[in-house]
């Protein structure tokens, strides 16, 4: 983990992780060899980077998302970035927003789509809100992680979210099904 030391040392995962012995922190301008998911990455997370995590490692960026614009990433020094695709967020502080993840939940998912969804579940039983990150979002990293490349991770981001979108305008014009009302009561009882 690269740690910017932006977060609240009581409620930041990436340094609780540590204390567990889970992770270990790289000095900012130090290399990583491995793979770090990070908001510079321009590719997007796939099965295809798994031989390169198994011989490398997998790493994190530990940043504020408030702060994210004005952190200096480029001392986050490793061969390959990486972004995460669509997932929601389950800790206290983003809990239901899409795309802000804090270090644990991104690690997570980073190991589920990898092929490593035991280790996710051991990663996330670390913190009572953990395990409800991989039920929330379950049905999406299992199908990342039947993808074969980074394109393809898109292609199935885009396929759920448009579902989302067509189920949330179906949802919207439903019919709303009322009890009756107190006059059609009335004029049922004097037919």
């Amino acid at each position: 983990m690269y740690d910017f030391n932006q977060c609240d040392p009581k409620r930041c995962s990436g340094r609780r992780l540590a204390r567990f012995g889970m992770l270990s922190e790289v000095k900012l301008g130090c290399r990583f060899p491995g793979l770090v998911l990070s908001p510079t990455g321009v590719a997007t997370l796939s099965p295809r980077d798994r031989p390169f995590v198994e011989l490398n490692g997998l790493g994190v960026v530990d940043c504020s998302w408030k702060e994210v614009e004005r952190t200096p990433l480029h001392k986050v020094r490793a061969p390959e970035h990486r972004l995460l695709p669509y997932l929601v967020a389950a800790n206290s502080v983003n809990y239901g927003r899409p795309c802000h993840l804090n270090c644990a939940e991104a690690l997570a998912a980073g190991l589920y789509m990898l092929g490593w969804p035991e280790a996710a579940e051991k990663l996330m039983s670390r913190f009572t809100w953990g395990p409800h990150f991989i039920e929330l979002n379950r049905e999406l990293l299992d199908l990342y992680a039947k993808c074969e490349s980074a394109d393809e991770v898109i292609a199935t981001q885009k396929k759920y979210l448009e579902k989302m979108e067509a189920d949330a305008v179906e949802e919207k014009n439903r019919p709303i099904d009322l009890p009756p009302s107190e006059s059609e009561e009335d004029e049922s009882e004097e037919d």
